[in-house]
């Protein structure tokens, strides 16, 4: 690799001179373009170039942009036969210490652009910061990707022969609009984009050149092109993420989205509640739908599977296809707002039809707390909505941290204050179960889903029939509730004819009992589960979120594991 460093510079005296001084220990060559600055800042950087022979000074005799003077640089440093440029801003916000990461990074990765990631301290206007967001939700949507992770970032190390490429058949913007602009456009051209987490501060004596109604028009309608860009190469953008896809048991998915995401989620429904909020939402729903092919799978096959059983059902009406699907993908962003709704306390409880309150109330009144068993389907989150209204009795929810650790920190968040305890948990275990006998002993709920096996688990759980076939479903849940020896009930919460539903259903006084007779027990237990779910999932499939192959068989997925982990070895017999 051959690198040389490109700095543009546009009237920003006080900073250059400290990060010339730093780079020098790098001893690389250095384009430094003088963007049409006044005469002071001229005349300094002339000075600076004669005493740093590392450094070639070039000139533009009136201000073009930072986009231009990057440019400027890019391609005199390809012309003079460079293959890498690292380019660092002359403000001094970036982290010259990473420089050789980016080195490193760069040399095992030759072919792919470096960036940085900022990370930001206090100093950072939170404007700029939120502004931010909004271009990168943008630029997800124009790339159908999240992998580029902040496109605003002038801290990056270019692979010149693809950079040359793209300028030689597009013309970019050349002002504040460059650095979003020419990331998206290497993506298309298939360049990969890596990012590394870097400082970034905010100067007190640091000046900006962002013009703020000129440069977010051109953001703007750079946007409005990429968009229509990214439509011209729909089928090669989708091709390039459903054929990486193959299924894996669903705790294993990472969650989709990233926490500064679902944070912006977060503070437009803040700020203009649902409706701007559902603004921003829709469309990544829509990336999600094009992109996600494991999950849309899952959703035409569940679908498909309550047609079989129930022909005549209202909603799934004529051949199953993306519609259907799309639908059903909504329904699940709506719910997310629901969610939220129910965590920031704005669901009352007149509406709420709860027509087995006095149920769970005979029973906390006794002063001994109890096990909901719960599903993913519906709403999950109105227990909130129990906890405001029972009493004010604590209510803690089993969650897995992998798969919704960004949502769930963002409704704390929200409301810091929430009765609604989130545990936090990768498994069913000892320890857990102690501390939820304290929960039990003082008083207080205990949610528990019982259609999800967790990420330890695969392998120990029970088949019952769901749908018509049969499906697994974990044994930890029933296990645990056995152990916390108090009466369990089911609750399922959905949303019919506009209006919030609680089913609640006394299960059993206790699953405590003889060890002859446990593993009958469960079985019991489970199949009685699936029968209510399936009832209730009937009623209402649109709002089923288990987005997987809910009956694929835990052992078929251990076998199709070990034999891609195993290279194919030849029958023996030992002797």
């Amino acid at each position: 690799m051959h690198l040389a460093l490109v700095i543009p510079n546009y009237n920003h005296r006080q900073a250059i001179t400290a990060t010339l001084e730093r780079l020098a220990p790098f001893n690389l060559p250095c384009y430094l373009v003088n963007d049409g600055s006044d005469d002071e800042t001229r005349y300094l950087l002339i000075q600076l170039a004669k005493q740093y022979d590392w450094v070639t000074l070039l000139h533009h005799p009136l201000n073009r942009g930072k986009g231009a003077a990057v440019t400027t640089g890019l391609r005199a440093a390809y012309a003079d036969g460079y293959s890498h440029a690292l380019q660092v801003d002359a403000d001094g916000q970036h982290d010259l210490d990473d420089i050789p990461a980016m080195i490193t990074k760069a040399t095992e990765q030759p072919q792919a652009l470096i960036s940085g990631l900022p990370q930001y301290d206090e100093s950072v206007p939170k404007g700029r910061l939120y502004g931010r967001y909004i271009t990168h939700f943008w630029v997800w949507v124009e790339t159908l990707s999240l992998e580029i992770k902040d496109s605003m970032c002038g801290f990056r190390v270019y692979p010149l022969a693809e950079t040359e490429a793209l300028f030689l058949r597009q013309s970019l913007g050349e002002r504040m609009d460059f650095d979003i602009e020419i990331l998206v456009k290497l993506y298309w051209q298939g360049v990969q984009i890596i990012h590394l987490p870097t400082k970034v501060i905010y100067p007190d004596d640091g000046s900006s050149h962002f013009q703020g109604i000129k440069d977010n028009l051109r953001i703007s309608a750079m946007h409005t092109k990429l968009f229509f860009g990214m439509l011209k190469r729909l089928p090669n953008l989708l091709s390039r993420h459903t054929d990486r896809q193959e299924y894996k048991h669903w705790s294993r998915m990472g969650e989709r989205g990233s926490y500064w995401g679902i944070k912006l989620l977060a503070t437009s429904y803040k700020i203009g509640g649902h409706w701007l909020c559902r603004a921003i939402m829709y469309p990544v729903i829509c990336y999600f739908f094009l992109t996600g092919k494991t999950a849309r799978t899952a959703s035409l096959a569940f679908l498909q599977q309550v047609q079989q059983v129930d022909p005549k059902h209202p909603q799934l009406q004529g051949v199953i296809g993306w519609r259907h699907s799309l639908k059903h993908f909504i329904a699940f962003g709506n719910a997310a707002l629901d969610r939220i709704d129910a965590w920031c306390d704005r669901i009352q409880l007149s509406q709420v039809d709860f027509p087995q309150r006095e149920l769970l109330a005979n029973q906390l009144q006794q002063g001994k707390g109890a096990v909901l068993l719960v599903s993913h389907l519906g709403n999950l989150e109105l227990c909130r909505a129990i906890s405001i209204h029972q009493h004010k009795v604590k209510v803690n929810v089993m969650v897995l941290t992998e798969n919704a650790e960004h949502f769930n920190r963002v409704l704390k968040q929200l409301n810091p204050n929430s009765a609604l305890n989130l545990i936090q948990v990768t498994e069913l275990g000892p320890s857990t179960s102690m501390l939820l006998q304290q929960k039990i002993e003082q008083g207080e709920l205990v949610v528990i889903a019982g259609d999800r096996t967790s990420s330890n688990s695969e392998g120990r759980v029970i088949y019952a029939p769901f749908m018509g076939k049969e499906a697994p479903f974990p044994q930890g849940p029933f296990i645990l509730a056995g152990l916390l020896d108090c009466p369990v009930y089911l609750m399922f919460c959905i949303r019919e004819q506009g209006r919030y539903q609680v089913h609640l259903e006394h299960f059993v006084d206790s699953l405590k009992g003889p060890r002859a007779g446990r593993m009958q027990r469960l079985e019991q237990a489970v199949k009685h589960y699936s029968t209510r779910l399936e009832h209730y999932a009937r009623r209402e499939p649109m709002q089923w979120f288990n987005f997987f192959d809910f009956w694929r068989k835990d052992e078929e997925l251990q076998r199709e594991a070990s034999t891609k982990s195993s290279p194919l070895t030849p029958n023996r017999t030992d002797k």
